[in-house]
């Protein structure tokens, strides 16, 4: 872990620690760095999956459903 100086938003800081019931300082940092980076992470991924369902076709997905369950006919 590296060791980093930064100002923070005293009034900010305490309101994050009472939401998060507690710890210190730094864990409460960490934590939100970590939601942060994986909430970013999480909407990249549905930004992904929304683009590919773009390109989603129903009725060839269906038409290909029917005959995979038909054997190929």
């Amino acid at each position: 872990m590296s060791v980093t100086t930064i100002d923070l938003d005293d009034d900010v800081l305490e309101k994050a620690m009472r939401v998060a019931g507690g710890g210190t300082k730094k864990d409460v940092v960490n934590a939100a760095l970590r939601e942060y980076a994986e909430r970013h992470e999480r909407a990249a991924l549905v930004a992904k999956h929304f683009h590919a369902a773009q390109q989603w076709d129903y009725e060839g997905w269906l038409q290909r459903r029917v005959e995979d369950k038909h054997g190929g006919a």
